[in-house]
């Protein structure tokens, strides 16, 4: 008897070769049709078809943004007169890239001088009714200056404390109306580029034409003009599903997102931007001083206290090519696919089915070479003759 070890020995120089077994097994072969055709499914229709799987892709482009708003308005108000506001007035910061800010109403306090004055009564901290309410040297909490030690009137219905700050105080009563309702007509022009390093392909949002004046009189539209990148700012906001004059008062941030999305396998005329518009934010304000002397050489300051839309641009691209690499990968993983479903009707045949053990030993039987008959016989003959005697 030959020794486990000698066994294990031996089974390791075994060779398994595959047998292909025909059955009529209705359900094993429905099962692995179904798998064939889910996978043919998948391949050719999601990722070649949908996720473009023979193209090679470029995610990470290199983009430049620039802005330009245009546009004229005149406001009416008490502490500042007749102002007229243009673009150096309403656009922060004059030159626009990503974020810029368009103002839309404002709170004006105009020549404060640093001093001792009564604070707001809209600030609690700042309201009293003796001196002992008010220490002297702290800060007002959310307030305009430090304490004096002293309660004073405000007016003839509120006592505050006296405060050195920038007086007068800010009032903080908003218009009822955007002060600068007439920027819903501004229009803003968005130039905007994309570069794919790895094709060598760039593309611009604007039309390449001679005609000087072609952006001062188009507008954006999907259909008839994808490449003049010129809105309305009411536009805009509408899009962004939101009422220009409700933002306009106290202010609010707009994303603007610009979507490149390519087939580099089409002609270079297809690749077009896709713009959309969400509301980030319904209020949003700063504010911004004008410091001057006057002839006694006091220090003074104008206080703007700006509300409006603030425009945040963000720029998403892609680009797909052909490439025989990715396609061969894809194929590849298909063919593995379909060779993984021949496993699995193999495990419910020979495993799962009422008649798995029959199927078992119909596809797994251990094959022995026949005994050398030739060989054999002659050993025999041998056996047979006589033996001669040596005399």
């Amino acid at each position: 008897m030959e020794a486990p070890w000698s066994q294990a020995w031996a089974g390791l120089l075994d060779y398994k070769t595959e047998k292909f077994a025909l059955t009529r097994n209705r359900k094993a072969g429905a099962l692995h049709r179904l798998l064939q055709l889910g996978i043919l499914g998948y391949i050719l229709g999601w990722v070649f078809l949908a996720r473009k799987g023979y193209q090679e892709q470029d995610t990470d482009p290199h983009f430049f943004v620039i802005t330009k708003l245009k546009g004229v308005s005149v406001t009416h108000v008490t502490e500042l007169g007749d102002r007229l506001w243009d673009v150096a007035d309403y656009v922060k910061p004059p030159q626009g890239e990503n974020v810029f800010f368009l103002v839309t109403n404002f709170i004006a306090t105009p020549r404060q001088v640093q001093g001792s004055c009564p604070e707001h009564p809209s600030v609690p901290d700042g309201i009293c009714k003796r001196d002992t309410d008010c220490a002297a040297g702290q800060p007002v909490v959310h307030g305009n200056g430090i304490k004096t030690g002293k309660c004073v009137g405000f007016n003839a219905s509120h006592r505050t404390c006296e405060i050195y700050g920038w007086c007068p105080v800010e009032d903080p009563a908003l218009p009822r109306t955007p002060l600068l309702g007439a920027a819903k007509n501004f229009t803003l022009f968005i130039k905007n580029g994309v570069n794919f390093t790895k094709f060598n392909f760039s593309r611009s949002n604007t039309l390449t034409t001679s005609d000087e004046y072609y952006f001062k009189g188009c507008q954006y539209d999907a259909t008839t003009s994808p490449l003049c990148p010129v809105f309305r700012v009411c536009d805009v906001v509408k899009a962004a599903g939101e009422s220009f004059d409700d933002l306009a008062l106290r202010g609010g941030a707009i994303g603007l997102h610009i979507d490149w999305t390519c087939d580099l396998d089409r002609p270079p005329s297809a690749c077009l931007p896709r713009y959309s518009f969400h509301l980030l934010d319904k209020k949003y304000n700063f504010r911004t001083a004008s410091y001057f002397r006057d002839p006694l050489n006091r220090l003074h300051r104008s206080l703007l206290k700006l509300y409006g839309i603030r425009f945040d641009i963000s720029v998403r691209g892609q680009a797909g090519k052909f490439s025989i690499v990715p396609t061969a990968v894809n194929l590849g993983t298909g063919v593995a696919f379909l060779g993984a479903a021949a496993v699995l009707c193999d495990l419910v045949l020979l495993y799962l089915d009422t008649k798995a053990e029959f199927y078992r030993s119909e596809k797994y039987e251990e094959a022995k070479p026949p005994k050398d008959k030739v060989s054999g016989a002659t050993q025999c003959r041998r056996q047979d003759l006589p033996s001669h005697e040596t005399r």
